[in-house]
């Protein structure tokens, strides 16, 4: 056998391994290709791969700057919600603030109606509180003693069962189920 017969391979003209790299990237991309194909038709379905490849990049590259504006949009966005979070319970709060100034700028009056003006002035810092979701933490007298909720300041003998709230020193607050400041109780002591 002489060498020519062993790799047929070797015969083929290098247009032919052309057409046959052409026809297998044609079939990976998803066309139907002849194998007979003349020089013109390689060429227009390279042309057509190539304008499939420009399309995907372009899309590509779309779809990508797409995904950096969404991200600095959201990026700015919880920027802002953390920057203007107190704003709304801010306005409920100017209301307030505008009776306590009113307070201090009245001429001096009997006591009673000093009080009842501080009066109306925590009506509208518990409206407040409560349009801001804050809540009051003040336990009863006699009520059971929560940790998650009090904070025992000192145990003292009592008559009332024990662990449970003698007096409360401080209110306590709550925004929306979560602990700003648990209520300073007394506790009554074991017998």
């Amino acid at each position: 056998m002489t060498q020519e017969n062993q790799n047929p391979s070797a015969e083929q003209p290098q247009e032919n391994l052309e057409s046959e790299q052409v026809i297998d990237a044609g079939a990976s991309a998803g066309l139907e290709l002849e194998p007979e194909l003349t020089m013109e038709s390689n060429t227009q379905l390279i042309d057509e791969l190539n304008q499939k490849l420009a399309d995907m990049q372009d899309s590509f590259m779309r779809a990508k700057a797409e995904g950096e504006n969404i991200r600095r949009r959201a990026t700015e966005d919880v920027a802002k919600a953390h920057k203007f979070a107190i704003e709304s319970f801010a306005e409920h709060l100017v209301p307030v603030a505008d009776s306590l100034y009113a307070a201090l700028n009245a001429e001096a009056v009997d006591a009673k109606a000093f009080k009842e003006g501080l009066e109306i002035t925590l009506k509208q810092l518990i409206s407040a509180f409560e349009k801001g979701r804050m809540a009051e933490i003040n336990p009863a007298i006699a009520d059971k003693f929560d940790p998650n909720l009090h904070q025992a300041i000192a145990s003292v003998p009592s008559e009332q069962d024990a662990n449970t709230v003698v007096s409360v020193l401080q209110r306590g607050y709550s925004i929306a189920d979560r602990i700003l400041r648990p209520a300073l109780v007394t506790v009554s002591a074991p017998k």
